[in-house]
Parts: C-alpha cells; sequence; structure tokens
C-alpha cells in the first residue's frame, strides 16, 4: 500500500471515529434535549397564564429567557438527529446554491473579499437540499466571524473523481490545533458568544449525506474547510413533479381542485422553504404570512386576476424593502412557488386530459403572468430602496453642510473632505439660505477639513464670499492650508480684496468672544 493510500486511509477512519463520536454525543443529548424540552414547554404555558392574570416585567423576562432555553433544545434536536427532519431527498447543484448563499453576505462585501472558483458545476449531489444550504450558510457566517473587519474568504467547487469537494477558505483568527478535535461538538465554540451549535449542524449534515469534512488552521493565518461528497449521477428527471397527496373529484375545474387540496399544497410548500424562513427574522414577515401571501397569490393566478397580482406584488415589494429583506430570498421562494405550482397542476391533469396546444397555451398564460408579478414586485422593491437612498443622500448632504450659529448674527461654517462642482453648489444653496434665515452679518468660512481645491472650487468659494456680501454678511475664512496659499499665489489671487482670513478657527473665534463682549 502507498503512503498516500496509508494517509487516505488513515483520514476516513478518524472520519469515521468522528462520526462515532459525534452520533454518541448527538443520541445522548437528543435523550436530554428531549426531556428538557417537555417540562420547559409545560412551564412556558403556566407563565403565558400568569402574564395574562398578573403582568409582571419579571414574567416577561423569565418568558424570553424560557423561550431561549426551548429554543436552544431544539436546535439540539434537530442538529443531534437531522434525519428526523421529513425534508426529502433531492438532485442538488451546489454551484447555483452557494451563489445565492453569498448573495446574502453581500453587505459585507465592501470589508471582506470574496474569492470565488468554481469549476465542474454540472456536477450533482443527492441530498436534503435545505439541510444542506442551512449547513453551508453556517460555515460562510462563520468565516466572516471570524475575519472581522478586513480579510478574504475563498470558495473553491470543483470535481475530483466520483467526488466533489468544496473548500471554504479565510483569512480570520484560526483556531488552536488543540482546540480542532471539538469542532462540530454541541455547545462547543472558540468564540465569546454563541452556543456552537452552527458548526454542530455542519458535520452533522455532512455525515448524514456521507460526506467527509476536514479542518486545517493556523492561529493569526485563518482556516479552511474542506468537504467532500459523493457524486450522484441521477438515473431519473430531476423535474419530477413532487409527490402530494391530493384528490381528485370528477368534472372539478382546477381552482375548485386547488381548494380541495389547499392544505396539502400549503404544506408542502412550507417544507419547500423552510431553509427561507429561517433566514427572515422579522417579527412582521412570519412563515404563517409569506405562506399565507402564497395562497393570496395563487388564488389570484387561478383567477386569472393581473391587475391583483400587480397590486399584491407592489405592495409586498415595498414591504419587503422596508423591512430590509434580502431580494434573493423572495426571489427564491417565488421560483419554489412556482414549481410547486407547477406540480399541483401536474397531478390534476394526470386526471384530466389535455392537448399539446392547450398545455402550451396554459404554460405560457401562468408563466407570463409570474413573470409580470417578479417584476413589479422588483421594480417596487428597487423604487423603496431609491426613495431611501435619496433621502439618505439629502440627509448626508445637509449634515456635511452645516451653519452654526454662535451668537446673535454670527455664525460657522465648516467645510471638511473632497470638494466637487456639485457638493460646493449644494454649499452656496444651503449658505445663502442660512444667512437669509438667521439673518446672519457675519459667517467664518472656516478650510482647515479641506485639503486641496482646484482653480474651479475656489471660483465658486469666492462666488459664496460674494453672495453673503450681496445679503449684507461679512465672510471671514480660516484654516487655509500651505498647499493651497500656493495654488492662489500660483494663479496670482489677492483674497484680502474680497475677503477677511485668519490663520485659524480659534484665533477667528477669539475675536468673536472680544467683540461680544464689547
Amino acid at each position: 500500500m502507498s503512503s498516500f493510500q496509508e494517509r487516505e486511509q488513515h483520514q476516513v477512519s478518524e472520519s469515521d471515529l468522528r462520526l462515532d463520536r459525534l452520533a454518541s454525543v448527538g443520541q445522548i443529548a437528543a435523550g436530554i434535549a428531549h426531556e428538557v424540552k417537555n417540562p420547559l414547554t409545560a412551564v412556558k404555558g403556566f407563565l403565558q397564564l400568569l402574564k395574562h392574570e398578573a403582568p409582571h416585567k419579571y414574567l416577561d423576562f423569565a418568558y424570553a429567557e424560557l423561550e431561549n432555553a426551548i429554543d436552544t433544545m431544539q436546535n439540539l434536536l434537530h442538529v443531534s438527529k437531522p434525519d428526523l427532519e421529513d425534508e426529502p431527498f433531492d438532485d442538488i447543484q451546489l454551484c447555483s446554491e452557494l451563489e445565492a448563499l453569498l448573495y446574502l453576505f453581500q453587505e459585507r462585501s465592501y470589508e471582506v473579499s470574496i474569492q470565488k472558483q468554481f469549476s465542474d458545476c454540472d456536477t450533482r449531489i443527492y441530498g436534503k437540499r435545505n439541510q444542506l444550504k442551512k449547513a453551508f450558510f453556517n460555515l460562510l457566517k462563520n468565516a466572516f466571524e471570524a475575519i472581522g473587519d478586513n480579510g478574504t474568504i475563498t470558495v473553491k467547487h470543483y470535481k475530483s473523481g466520483d467526488k466533489l469537494f468544496v473548500k471554504v477558505t479565510d483569512t480570520g483568527v484560526g483556531i488552536p490545533e488543540g482546540k480542532l478535535k471539538l469542532l462540530g461538538t454541541p455547545f462547543y465554540t472558540s468564540k465569546s458568544e454563541g452556543t456552537g451549535m452552527g458548526l454542530t449542524q455542519v458535520f452533522a449534515s455532512v455525515y448524514e449525506h456521507n460526506g467527509i469534512i476536514r479542518v486545517r488552521s493556523e492561529v493569526g493565518a485563518g482556516t479552511e474547510f474542506s468537504i467532500e461528497f459523493p457524486v450522484h449521477h441521477p438515473t431519473s428527471n430531476q423535474w419530477e413533479a413532487i409527490p402530494m397527496n391530493v384528490k381528485y373529484v370528477q368534472n372539478h375545474s382546477f381552482p375548485e381542485f386547488y381548494l380541495t387540496n389547499q392544505p396539502e399544497f400549503l404544506e408542502t410548500l412550507k417544507l419547500q422553504g423552510k431553509e427561507i424562513f429561517e433566514l427572515i427574522h422579522v417579527s412582521d414577515i412570519s412563515p404563517a404570512s409569506i405562506l399565507e401571501s402564497a395562497n393570496t397569490v395563487v388564488m389570484l393566478l387561478n383567477e386569472r386576476n393581473e391587475q391583483g397580482l400587480i397590486a399584491h406584488a407592489k405592495e409586498h415589494g415595498r414591504n419587503w424593502a422596508s423591512h430590509n429583506l434580502d431580494l434573493i430570498l423572495k426571489l427564491e421562494w417565488i421560483q419554489m412557488l412556482r414549481k410547486t405550482y407547477w406540480d399541483l397542476l401536474h397531478h390534476y391533469y394526470a386526471n384530466v386530459e389535455q392537448t399539446e396546444i392547450e398545455f402550451f397555451q396554459l404554460e405560457r398564460q401562468i408563466n407570463y403572468t409570474l413573470d409580470t408579478y417578479l417584476k413589479h414586485f422588483a421594480s417596487s422593491y428597487a423604487e423603496f430602496k431609491n426613495e431611501v437612498l435619496r433621502n439618505q443622500r439629502v440627509m448626508i448632504e445637509e449634515l456635511s453642510v452645516p451653519v452654526i450659529p454662535l451668537y446673535e448674527h454670527t455664525a460657522i461654517l465648516p467645510i471638511m473632505g473632497t470638494l466637487d462642482t456639485a457638493r460646493i453648489k449644494k454649499i452656496q444653496e444651503h449658505a445663502f439660505d442660512r444667512i437669509y434665515q438667521l439673518k446672519l452679518k457675519e459667517i467664518i468660512i472656516d478650510l482647515s477639513g479641506v485639503a486641496y481645491m482646484d482653480d474651479k472650487i475656489m471660483s465658486q468659494l469666492f462666488k459664496i464670499v460674494n453672495g453673503a456680501s450681496i445679503q449684507g454678511c461679512k465672510a471671514i475664512m480660516t484654516g487655509i492650508r500651505p498647499e493651497m496659499t500656493s495654488t492662489m499665489v500660483e494663479l496670482g489671487i489677492s483674497l484680502h480684496e474680497r475677503v477677511e482670513t485668519r490663520g485659524s478657527l480659534q484665533q477667528a473665534l477669539e475675536e468673536c468672544v472680544r467683540s461680544y463682549k464689547l
């Protein structure tokens, strides 16, 4: 046996031992969690009754902490025995799932560089889609948390032989060698906050899918999680309809068929969308409200009520944007709704004859209507976001041009940062408005926070001085830097003919205080 084969066998044996250890811990933990969860749930019910009969802030605190404890027990049950979840196995293309997950971390992209090295993207594995997405979400979340402010995360996807490899590497703080073997153990975490259940779920999910997970880390340099799965070679059509326990009544139209099987449809949709629900932490948008919204969409779709769908899309687009929820989550949800709706249509037309032309007409009508819904949802979402950005821009512009009153008829205009034509014009407009509103006779324009001004900006600044003079207000400039003075000298500009200057803002303020006392 070659040394390479020996190393490979040693790694697999070590992985099997780790799996056995995790499974043993999982069985014990699941038993404890099950036994503890039941009495905690009973206590929660009594606390809820007490809150209604004799409200008290301590009861609220106790109830909240009890909910946290029950959630922890529930998480422990899920990660210790993931096979208890009734999610069906599916044919999965991990490349597209990883792309969607990375989109959820885009708000960190200005701090953390994300490098994607994806190849063999047509390669598939067989597993529980939502469970694996949750595992990779936890893995990526840990990588971002390990980095902190600045760093790089590299995600690799490639095939080697009959194995599919996914590697997540970060340039974070790293993990001490002595603690690597503890990773995946329930309640063990190297972070100051957290329960360690995230990585436990990662290890448990990988092992349930006959995968192997390896970790390499160096303190101060970063960590690499390498995961391998057996490649799946599908023997059946991946687009087969999801099995549903539906009932067909002779001569029923599809809307009637839907109403008969509405509970089954929504339960199937709930199961398909479990991973999306877990990523939404907004009280106003609960799984129940999302399912209710989906039911409304289907009812409007069955009625061919395009205007109703557009109104619904616009309302919910603004709602999702106002809660700062990622658009990709809604797009995934609509895609899931579309597929489940077509699966229900499949079960209906398995009992009803339909010509090929009728099928294509139905397909065109349904997909066009759902695409219209998506278009108006995305448009409404973007419109609200743009409106927020415009309001924030106006607020920032106002805050960046403050005219601060000192005494009666005297104020300071501090100018900081980089000046361009648009900003200097905004300063001019705001300064003239404030001079008029405050009836200023003297304004101190402090330039100590400005490193550079070209001749066009200087010319515009002199217009502010002249405009102030027209309004009966004297301008005093302070904090002119040496490099700005050199530019003025080279351009032959003489400020003293138009405006008074002082070496510093402090100097100007001392003069103001003396004149005010006099």
